[in-house]
């Protein structure tokens, strides 16, 4: 099996067969796309068809617990409930243990989300990263940063980014085996600049990301341009960044997300993500730019709208969208 096959390359100088701590525990920030992955060119490995570039949220995410216990199966909670093991969920989180712990080891799972789970709010992200690290320290694996984002992407392919707070870059990487496609930091900050969420709907996805990836890249005619225009919003999006040119990232940023919808509902038959109230706020973010206020959206698979503004012009934004939750992802 190839998964099986590079966690043992992955794990070979780290690998032990018990724990080394009675329990662990990990923090892990959601993350957006700003330049955005949809479409893998290989499912099993989760491996993209095209890089990606992304920015925390911060205090928003997942924090994880793990503890061994004396039992026949794991125990997976989440959001202090117990979950079935016959949900996608804990299927997910049992399938990664299996390939990565030591035949026999049975663990106590206890995540908590603080943003919603599968709302399109990267909750999977941010629950496989905190993952990863609280067992890399459970185990005494001391693994390197590449390892530990390969692992993350096993699980969830956005969760090769969330390891980080900040500007992270995940590589398409060429090799089949996926042993180059990983995610690092960007050494910049950006002091000044702010994210917005806007909570649509609260509801699980009808469709996951995994499966409208499939179906989009299966069936759309308008993904075969996909790979080339997210190639080239990916370069001016980190070219803005280094340039602190908020007015070029905005617009790339928000030109790739609607390009990623619009490859979806493409798709036959259609995959639409958005909410009637999804579409009523871009016509309002139009509205303000129309009026002068710089303000930008993105959106990943799901309803709900993330605003990208600056600090300047927070407290007018606040005051037209009341529920909007204000991130600075560089402030500590």
């Amino acid at each position: 099996m190839q998964i099986v096959k590079l966690v043992s390359r992955l794990l070979a100088s780290h690998y032990r067969d018990q724990p080394q701590l009675a329990q662990s525990q990990a923090y892990a920030p959601s993350n957006i796309a700003l330049s955005k992955y949809w479409g893998k060119r290989d499912t099993k490995l989760n491996l993209p068809i095209t890089g990606s570039l992304s920015i925390s949220l911060a205090k928003h995410g997942t924090q994880t617990q793990l503890k061994p216990i004396d039992d026949a199966n794991h125990r997976i909670y989440l959001n202090h409930k117990l979950v079935e093991p016959t949900t996608p969920f804990a299927h997910k989180v049992v399938t990664w243990l299996k390939w990565v712990l030591p035949a026999g080891l049975v663990l106590e799972v206890k995540t908590y989300n603080s943003v919603p789970t599968a709302a399109g709010l990267a909750s999977s992200a941010s629950g496989f990263a905190a993952l990863v690290q609280a067992t890399n320290r459970l185990m005494g694996w001391e693994l390197p940063d590449k390892k530990l984002s390969i692992l993350a992407r096993l699980g969830s392919g956005s969760a090769c980014r969330s390891l980080w707070h900040g500007f992270v870059e995940w590589y398409v990487g060429e090799c089949d085996d996926g042993n180059d496609s990983f995610a690092e930091p960007l050494p910049y900050v950006w002091s000044q600049l702010r994210l917005g969420l806007l909570q649509i709907s609260t509801e699980n996805k009808t469709v996951s990301s995994r499966q409208g990836m499939l179906h989009t890249v299966q069936t759309s005619t308008l993904y075969k341009k996909w790979p080339d225009q997210t190639t080239t919003d990916l370069r001016q999006i980190r070219s803005a960044i280094v340039a602190q040119d908020f007015e070029a990232l905005g617009a790339t940023a928000e030109r790739n997300a609607m390009t990623m919808h619009a490859t979806m509902m493409a798709a036959w038959p259609p995959l639409v993500y958005w909410k009637p109230e999804s579409v009523a706020t871009m016509h309002q973010v139009w509205d303000l730019r129309r009026q002068g206020i710089p303000v930008y959206l993105t959106m990943d698979a799901g309803p709900n709208i993330k605003l990208l503004f600056l600090k300047q012009d927070q407290v007018v934004l606040q005051d037209i969208f009341n529920q909007l939750q204000v991130v600075a992802p560089f402030q500590p």
